[in-house]
């Protein structure tokens, strides 16, 4: 699309809300404020690239949730995706590579039809960029802020070249991990290095994948194998750096063999791959998630181990409760982006998310445990867990959102 000129940005300086970064979770922060009636721009540096069905299916996948896909069926964003390229999942499956310890996990037995969906992140960040516009979201890209000063009821936003200017009562910081506008507003992280990165890739296997979300937990790391509509399985492998360099640099029939014994051959010989690519890994949680009239949102406010599937989730149920707080604070008529309106988005999702960040972190850990005692005890914590059904019913539940 054309860049909006320097006279174009200034019309649309009145805003309710601005939302910089227009990745998954920014855009759907966007959209949903808008459909919930505030006057939204998004600022974006690089416009996504169009997803294509005759296209490789992207590297980067989500586990969708069911509270994910909720909101997104509040957005009108749901079915053009499902439609397109989506993956239900029933069952999952996790088991230790040291002790065989495994527990279940059933969709039927909660009454349910699928406990998630596997996606491209790109085709989820595509459907919803397309429908900014029928939402009446200004989208400003490419645009960067520079700079921002709250002034009483709004707050001014700097745009990179200098000639262009916003203002908003809200400014929502959305732009990724090393967020520069959570550097900007001076709000800390803290967190650690996993020390480690995800490899990740499409994979073919001499048996289906029986729409079933595997995981082995292996000494290095976990292992993930996420069905795909096209019956293949996109693999998450978390290893230590040098693990990842090696396995990188294998060719196709090598990391197939090694791919093939760290699956324990669970789905039968790899038989094919597409490309590998591997990403870092880190916990990361901001200290606040608030500065004056700006507040933080997916993985600029917190990063976590991939191993329960569950970032994007975390970012969307921020923008679920972001659209619902301002909602009601504008029903109360009150200044959405007051600093008692804030902290109250703020406390709940930092809390909920540190809870899960932490709560991955510590099951990392144990499955880490490599003392033949520590296995044991936790071989026989994971087949009891399997065993309690109110528990892995309690588990699904947090997992989907509820």
């Amino acid at each position: 699309m054309s860049t909006p000129c320097p006279e174009a940005r200034r019309r649309a300086a009145l805003l309710d809300v601005a939302v910089v970064g227009g990745g998954m979770v920014g855009a759907a922060a966007a959209l949903a404020l808008a459909r919930a009636g505030f006057a939204t721009a998004l600022l974006e540096a690089r416009e996504p690239a169009p997803w294509r069905r005759e296209e490789e299916v992207d590297l980067r996948v989500v586990g969708l949730a069911p509270s994910s896909v909720a909101l997104l069926e509040a957005l009108e964003a749901w079915a053009p995706i499902r439609d397109s390229r989506a993956a239900a999942y029933a069952r999952m499956h996790v088991w230790d590579a040291q002790s065989g310890a495994a527990i279940d996990f059933d969709a039927a037995a909660e009454g349910r039809a699928w406990l998630g969906w596997i996606v491209e992140n790109n085709l989820v960040q595509w459907t919803l960029w397309r429908a900014l516009e029928r939402a009446g979201v200004q989208r400003l890209c490419p645009a960067q802020v520079t700079g921002f000063q709250a002034h009483g009821d709004r707050i001014d936003l700097e745009l990179d070249g200098g000639a262009a200017s916003l203002s908003a009562r809200l400014l929502v910081a959305a732009d990724g991990a090393g967020s520069p506008l959570r550097r900007l507003a001076g709000l800390d992280t803290h967190g650690r290095d996993y020390g480690q990165r995800a490899v990740v890739a499409h994979v073919a296997t001499e048996r289906p994948h029986e729409s079933t979300a595997w995981q082995r937990f292996l000494p290095g790391g976990p292992l993930a194998l996420l069905p795909l509509a096209d019956g293949r399985s996109s693999i998450v492998w978390s290893l230590p750096e040098a693990e990842a360099r090696r396995v990188l640099a294998l060719d196709d029939a090598a990391f197939c063999a090694e791919l093939g014994v760290a699956s324990d051959f669970r789905l039968g010989c790899v038989q094919a791959t597409t490309r590998r690519a591997a990403f870092p890994l880190k916990l990361q949680l901001a200290d606040r998630y608030q500065a004056e009239r700006l507040v933080l949102l997916g993985d600029a406010a917190h990063t976590v181990h991939p191993l329960a599937g569950q970032g994007v989730n975390l970012g969307l149920r921020d923008v679920a409760e972001l659209r619902d707080t301002l909602a009601a604070a504008r029903a109360a008529g009150r200044d959405i982006a007051a600093a008692h309106v804030l902290r109250r988005y703020a406390r709940r999702r930092r809390s909920a998310d540190t809870l899960d960040a932490w709560s991955f972190d510590a099951l990392g850990r144990i499955y880490a445990w490599q003392a033949p005692p520590l296995v044991a005890a936790r071989a026989l914590g994971v087949r009891l867990a399997d065993r309690l059904d109110p528990l892995k019913r309690r588990i699904v539940a947090h997992a989907a959102g509820r």
